[in-house]
């Protein structure tokens, strides 16, 4: 059982937690969806955010080179700075608790416009270089990006957010006039001014995604290049306009091309290596073309390399001059007196994030740029006051400290992490089961980079999922790799996906299934009569699992109009016992709303276990962080990964965004079985974070209301409930607001697996006809979405399965 932490621990834990009230989330939401304002008619925002909107690190990105070629404006630890090519001196240009990114020059070189990103909104600022005055020109209630000069230096062209989507927008910088240059539905970002003034290049997601050459004057366009999810493309136009640059993804990695302007067709190859080239900008000469690409240890490097063709090399940045005094910060990180690795997140006296030689991630839930600590970081800061936090996993409460760091000088700041529960003594292993390694961001992670990330989250089992993002197939080559042999625990699983069909995850499988992707949407498969079901059978003939991930993102799917939220073949595969599990916890997706399909399903006997994914691509820069959400499995701290796995393939186990529950009834823990009748129940209730209330949930209904923790803790609940002769108890932990650190979630939640009463598959009538008609009433929908999808398709083997599930359905229901 859970170990109660000292009172005065306790106390300097609520006192911190208020230290950190900047790191509070966004309004709580049935989902993760958006932190920046929402795009209308853009649904999966995480990827507009992750791919579309800047990103920052230590390292070097967003080159543009001057009009004269004598320096190089960029960007990095989120300021804009000036590089003397000649002696690789860069000075910092801009300061204050924003990132800035993205220059442009003017065409007379004294003025750069570029993207100053709050961290909840974007707008364009022109700054004049010598003198140092800035000026809003465009920040209106929504996102703007990517400013592009006209030659006569009179207007700028850039991205904004409108009724249709993202499109192009001009404003005239002596009149703040502003004209529509597209605003065709979907995103059109990235724009580059033709020299002539006459049309512009742009990326156009709409669908298809192609970079586009557009007349301005006719509003003509033609596809200079199309590609498949152009996730890091930014055009970059040659000093004549009649070249582009282009970084765009292949099957092997990413490549640098260049595309002739006035006759699209084949391009040519300049670079080539796993991380993409990113924001490329010719030289003024046109004789080189610089970009920035991450290396082997995700640092972002100034590259330039020839436009005839020849070797790139690195354009070193010798010297660092921050406009101010600078010293060091170390931080020590420890549980329990010893070393111990961290989520840390430092920023300055203004809110700017200070960052290490090293990935960074920005926490979209919370609004924090965090990285990993081995347990010791050192950091290069402005001198002056700096704000510290860092945590363990979901374990610890947010440990704060305070510093001033004296010019040139060196400040330690040591942090105790003090867990409110030591999983593994408790026989505890956690895992995250539904994460990718790679998803079209900026870098090109291995497994071993998943190694702080694990540590730090304190995360022991990691199946990190090779997935496809549209038809190219990310991170296949990392097919059985990772360790099983000691802790943690690292096997790849796979992501299928038959698009609207549902999304299905295969873990503890030995091979890949084939294909990965059909159906309506995936036009390499067309219309295809295969079900869900073959892939988790698939699974299962290996000693695997098959999981519904991400399902259900709305609060109530059963409410009127809201049943076309569940999967289309989920209800068929659960009712028909095709189906292991179910991902109830998902950064992704509501889990009240998961649970509620869940529960209709044990309702009806089948005996699906609940598990957990973060859904999170660890190679963005705006991402959460593996093991936010995660599964806790009574498998004892030295147990196998196949020990673990049939634990979680058992229900011995609780999914969690945080709390952590240790619950027995009657003496059954999750997945044994007890009688019907008055029983006692007992749980440990253990946060980092407050929990509002903890529930006994029989059969699908909340029985038992009793209060959580106002504050990071560990509680003991005991109690009485009277059960039925037949079904299944559980017990849930709810907070209704998010609250911070170190939960990424909309909301903390945690739900053991079921306990049997009388038995797995022992059922209560009355619980399963009310399933049954519930499920009838999605199962209408979902056959109608099908046959909608399906018009004039012969698809024997999808419509017999909707027929099966509807005929045991109806015997369910007594009709």
């Amino acid at each position: 059982m859970l170990t109660a932490p000292p009172a005065r621990a306790l106390l300097l834990r609520v006192l911190l937690l208020a230290v950190v009230a900047a790191l509070a989330a966004p309004p709580a939401l049935a989902q993760w969806t958006n932190r920046y304002p929402q795009v209308p008619g853009y649904g999966h925002h995480v990827y507009l955010e992750g791919y579309d909107l800047p990103t920052m690190g230590a390292g070097v990105t967003d080159p543009a080179p001057s009009p004269d070629g004598r320096t190089l404006a960029l960007a990095s630890r989120g300021w804009l700075w000036l590089l003397d090519l000649e002696t690789g001196v860069a000075r910092r240009l801009t300061s204050g608790g924003a990132v800035d990114a993205r220059p442009a020059w003017s065409p007379d070189g004294r003025r750069l416009a570029f993207v100053r990103d709050t961290g909840r909104e974007t707008s364009i600022v022109v700054l004049d270089v010598e003198g140092g005055a800035e000026r809003v020109v465009a920040a209106e209630a929504g996102l703007e990006l990517d400013p592009a000069w006209t030659p006569d230096g009179a207007a700028l062209v850039y991205a904004a957010a409108g009724e249709n989507g993202v499109g192009l927008r001009r404003i005239d910088l002596a009149t703040g006039e502003r004209a529509v240059v597209t605003d065709a539905p979907g995103l059109a970002v990235a724009p580059a001014v033709l020299p002539d003034g006459r049309g512009v290049v742009y990326v156009a997601k709409r669908g298809a995604e192609e970079v586009r050459v557009r007349d301005l004057a006719t509003g003509d366009e033609r596809v200079l290049y199309a590609g498949r999810i152009l996730s890091q493309t930014r055009p970059a136009l040659a000093p004549d306009g009649q070249t582009v640059a282009l970084s765009v993804p292949t099957d092997d990695g990413w490549e640098l091309v260049l595309a002739d302007v006035d006759r699209p067709g084949p391009t040519l190859r300049l670079v080539a290596g796993d991380a993409p080239p990113l924001a490329p900008a010719w030289s003024p000469d046109g004789a080189a073309i610089y970009y920035a690409q991450a290396d082997a240890d995700e640092r972002l490097r100034l590259m330039r390399v020839p436009a005839e063709g020849g070797a790139a090399e690195e354009v070193p940045v010798r010297t660092w001059d921050w406009g101010t005094e600078t010293g060091t910060l170390t931080l020590r990180t420890t549980v329990g007196g010893a070393p111990a690795p961290a989520r840390f997140a430092v920023t300055d006296a203004a809110g700017h994030p200070l960052v290490a030689d090293r990935q960074a991630w920005f926490d979209g839930q919370n609004g924090v740029v965090y990285q990993y600590s081995p347990g010791e970081v050192t950091l290069e800061v402005p001198a002056g006051e700096v704000r510290v936090v860092a945590v363990q996993g979901l374990a610890t409460p947010p440990a704060t400290a305070t510093a001033t760091v004296a010019p040139g000088g060196a400040e330690t700041v040591a942090l105790a992490l003090e867990p409110v529960w030591d999983a593994a003594a408790d026989g505890w292993l956690s895992g995250d089961h539904h994460f990718h390694l790679n998803y079209g961001g900026p870098y090109a992670l291995t497994p071993d980079d998943l190694a702080p990330l694990l540590a730090g989250e304190a995360l022991d089992v990691a199946t990190p999922l090779v997935a496809n993002l549209h038809t190219r197939y990310e991170d296949d080559q990392f097919w059985g790799a990772g360790s099983t042999r000691a802790l943690p625990y690292v096997a790849f699983g796979q992501e299928v996906r038959s698009h609207f069909f549902g999304h299905v995850a295969l873990v503890g499988t030995e091979t890949l299934f084939d294909p990965w992707i059909w159906g309506p949407g995936y036009e390499v498969f067309g219309d295809d009569d295969r079900e869900n079901a073959t892939a988790i059978a698939h699974a299962r003939s290996e000693g695997g699992m098959g999981t519904y991930v991400h399902p259900v993102a709305v609060r109530d799917p059963f409410e009127p109009g809201a049943e076309g939220a569940v999967p289309v073949e989920l209800v068929a595969d659960g009712v028909l016992g095709d189906l292991d599990a179910i991902e109830v916890v998902c950064l992704w997706t509501d889990d009240l709303g998961t649970a509620e399909v869940w529960y209709r399903l044990l309702n009806l006997g089948q005996t699906v276990v609940p598990t957990a994914g973060s859904d999170v691509m660890s190679n963005f820069y705006r991402t959460m962080a593996p093991g936010t959400t995660r599964a806790y499995v009574r498998a004892g701290a030295d147990a196998s990964f196949d020990a673990y796995l049939d634990g979680l393939m058992s229900g011995q186990s609780v999914v969690t965004t945080g709390p952590l529950l240790d619950v027995e009834v009657d003496g059954a823990a999750p997945g044994g079985v007890v009688s019907g009748g008055e029983v006692r129940w007992a749980a440990d209730l253990a946060s980092a974070v407050p929990v509002d209330r903890v529930e006994v949930v029989v059969n699908g209904r909340v029985v038992q209301t009793v209060p959580g923790l106002a504050a990071p803790g560990r509680r003991e609940i005991r109690g009485t409930v009277t059960l039925p002769q037949a079904g299944w108890v559980a017990v849930r932990a709810v907070s209704d607001e998010p609250q911070g650190w170190p939960s990424m979630a909309a909301y903390p939640f945690a739900h053991t697996a079921p306990v049997w009463i009388g038995g797995g598959g022992n059922l209560d009538p009355a619980a399963m006809r009310e399933a049954a008609h519930d499920l009838l009433r999605v199962l209408d929908v979902s056959e109608a979405r099908f046959e909608t999808a399906y018009a004039g398709e012969d698809a024997p083997r999808l419509r017999e399965r909707f027929r099966r599930a509807r005929a045991e359905l109806e015997r369910r229901a007594g009709r």
